[in-house]
């Protein structure tokens, strides 16, 4: 069930999975498969889910799917507080309208990417978590300056936070060094940590959350793991860690969902396939993640 380390007023900590999305061999999505995962992993240690991310394929939704994927979410929960859609789109009026349909649906906040078909300058960057804020939701900002080219540097997250338009940031980039200027810049942003294979590191510099990955495959390792680590128990996080490292660097490459998908199926559950332009993984890269994963197993995480 789910912990105590869950928060009611900032929903937004704890450990939160961004899921994977189920599709059947036809590419339409099972929402009853996905409301099954969902509850499975909440009863298996995990806090709240993040539907409609990059993991969940979201850029190949139809808007009807990714309404109804929220829904279902929610459903499967039955506390709409623990669910965190991304609002992602190439307009701010479109993700206030995401916004505003998670806000109706009963969630407890939303994760927003900076714009990410323009690459806006800063005055573009606050106006557009501004835009999104007003729908009324708390608003985690998302930095995965990769994929979006826009950086939210630590002095800008100060800004966003201090005029009220994010409460929490995803920090993707790996430089575990921006933890502690983020805190001294703002120390009331929540500090979430957005790649599995810096979060030791982060939880150690203060991460309140983590928006996981690989707890699609293995959410009570996971959950276990998250919560030795931020508690500072390092004597049973860095064992764990070390033996989960070679799956949650996937996290941050490419082929991120066809990997969490595919230890999915080796796990026993339904990851199934991706749809395109996401191609199966092939040779040396499969070899890789079916080898970790059967590891993990064998290891006796689950």
């Amino acid at each position: 069930m789910p912990t105590n380390s869950w928060h009611v007023e900032r929903p937004w900590r704890g450990l939160m999975v961004a899921t994977a999305l189920p599709l059947r061999e036809d590419l339409s999505v099972d929402y009853d498969a996905y409301a099954e995962h969902v509850h499975w992993l909440i009863a298996n240690g995990c806090d709240g889910v993040v539907p409609n991310g990059s993991l969940g394929e979201y850029q190949t939704l139809t808007p009807e799917e990714r309404a109804r994927v929220v829904r279902t979410a929610v459903e499967a929960i039955g506390d709409g507080a623990r669910v965190m859609p991304g609002v992602a789109a190439y307009g701010s009026a479109e993700a206030r309208r995401w916004a505003e349909q998670a806000a109706e649906a009963g969630c407890g906040s939303v994760l927003l990417l900076p714009p990410n078909a323009y690459r806006a300058d800063e005055a573009a960057v606050r106006a557009h978590y501004a835009e999104v804020a007003r729908a009324g939701l708390p608003v985690v900002a998302y930095n995965n300056p990769v994929d979006t080219k826009i950086d939210l540097v630590p002095a800008l997250l100060a800004q966003l936070h201090g005029e009220g338009s994010v409460v929490a940031v995803k920090e993707f980039t790996g430089d575990v060094r921006r933890a502690y200027e983020i805190a001294e810049l703002a120390p009331a942003l929540d500090l979430l940590i957005g790649a599995d294979d810096v979060l030791l590191e982060l939880a150690i510099a203060g991460a309140v959350g983590w928006i996981a990955g690989y707890p699609n495959a293995f959410p009570a390792t996971c959950s276990e793991l998250y919560r030795s680590a931020v508690a500072g128990d390092l004597e049973t996080a860095l064992p764990l860690y070390r033996a989960l490292h070679p799956l949650l660097r996937w996290d941050s490459r490419t082929e991120f969902v066809q990997a969490i998908k595919a230890s999915m199926d080796i796990v026993g559950r339904h990851g199934g396939p991706t749809r395109p332009p996401r191609s199966p993984l092939t040779g040396r890269a499969e070899a890789a993640v079916l080898a970790a994963t059967e590891k993990a197993i064998a290891d006796g995480h689950h």
